[in-house]
């Protein structure tokens, strides 16, 4: 079987609700970065066999495929088809994994994986908030209503219940996302984001620009401190999160280019890495974001590899607990985790999460000289993707 290499990697800065990026239709946004892919790679548009792209709220602006839309207002010609993933958070990471598993079983070459949302102009949950009528409506069929009775699905409850599960008390949650926004300023002040951000212009409401770039991520806390982190009041009475230990709102995309070896002789260019193993795995719906915890201990045994044997790991911010409690788990390093911060401090634009995740995780491993990545992520529904790399 063929390998799956990753050629090119890029993302734009996060935008906060109603910040830098909010004047930009998604598909116009997610545009952006298939351009530069096609840029970065110097490869002939018309090679390219097909875009898959993660997005959850396929609603309003992201609705109507939204990847096919992205193609359509990017430079990639008509003949580049497009098709729109839903794997909640890890709607993107879903995409690189079936991208490359196109080009690993040889029916295609080269592939973009790629994830996109507006969190401003498609607001969260909207797809499953249509008003009911006769019943109609709600996303929790009967079925599942049987099968859970009583159960609303709720991250913000899963969150809670990981917090208590691994006795994880407030103190720790904001002591970590803290360290989240502190590892993100001293990446960027630094500049290690520099090569794999594409500059965005600053689009007004009215749809002109002012000649501003978008480079920076906007969700990065500057003046964060451990006693503005613990002011912030708790979701629930009685609980321990805040939304100072959850993910940030964010607009943002990413995207990935992915080939085989036909497809690297076709563009010319040199790997930037390999992907070395791609694990799914469903858990507990009720506690939800659970899963990348027996998910990484899986892939491991699949890949026969060691917690040690792996250089950096990118495992998503959803909410302090799900990094903490999987880290208590595995026995991870916490020195190889999220280097470069993680959603609590750069935001977290679901859909589009799970390219930008890799994106910073593979020029992570070239940057400091490392040879293995893992990514993971919870998922809505109790789901979580890992995905093994290797640099090369």
């Amino acid at each position: 079987m063929a390998e799956a290499y990753i050629v090119a990697a890029v993302r734009t800065a996060g935008g906060r609700k109603g910040g830098k990026l909010s004047g930009w239709h998604p598909a116009d946004l997610a545009a952006q970065v298939l351009d530069a892919l096609v840029e970065r790679t110097g490869a002939d548009p018309a090679l390219i066999e097909d875009v898959i792209m993660g997005c959850v709220g396929q609603a309003g602006e992201q609705s109507g495929n939204i990847a096919r839309n992205a193609v359509l207002a990017s430079r990639l010609p008509e003949s580049v088809p497009g098709t729109s993933v839903d794997r909640q958070c890890g709607s993107s990471q879903q995409a690189l994994h079936f991208a490359a598993q196109a080009v690993m079983s040889g029916t295609m070459d080269i592939v973009i994986a790629a994830g996109v949302e507006s969190m401003t102009r498609v607001p969260m949950g909207l797809p499953s908030t249509l008003p009911a009528q006769n019943g109609f409506g709600s996303s929790m069929s009967p079925n599942m209503q049987q099968r859970y009775p009583g159960v609303k699905f709720s991250q913000f409850t899963g969150a809670e219940m990981m917090a208590r599960k691994y006795e994880l008390q407030r103190a720790d949650l904001d002591r970590y996302a803290l360290q989240s926004h502190q590892r993100a300023i001293a990446a960027t002040q630094a500049g290690v984001f520099a090569a794999e951000i594409v500059p965005v212009a600053v689009r007004l409401p009215d749809g002109s620009t002012n000649g501003e770039l978008h480079t920076v991520d906007e969700g990065i806390r500057f003046d964060a401190t451990l006693e503005s982190i613990g002011s912030v009041k708790l979701i629930a009475e009685g609980g321990r999160v805040t939304a100072a230990t959850a993910s940030q709102i964010c607009d943002g995309a990413a995207g990935l280019m992915v080939v085989n070896e036909a497809g690297l002789k076709k563009l010319g260019v040199k790997p930037l890495a390999r992907v070395h193993h791609m694990t799914m795995l469903g858990h507990d719906p009720v506690i939800m974001l659970e899963a990348p915890v027996p998910a990484t201990l899986h892939a491991l045994k699949r890949a026969g590899m060691k917690i040690d044997e792996i250089d950096l790991f990118e495992v998503n911010e959803a909410f302090a607990p799900v990094p903490l409690a999987w880290l208590k788990t595995t026995g991870a390093d916490p020195d190889r985790l999220n280097v470069n911060g993680g959603a609590i401090a750069l935001g977290h634009p679901l859909g589009g999460s799970g390219a930008k995740l890799m994106t910073t995780l593979v020029h992570a491993l070239h940057q400091r000289g490392k040879r293995y990545g893992l990514q993971t992520m919870c998922e809505g529904g109790g789901m979580a993707n890992v995905t093994i790399v290797e640099r090369l």
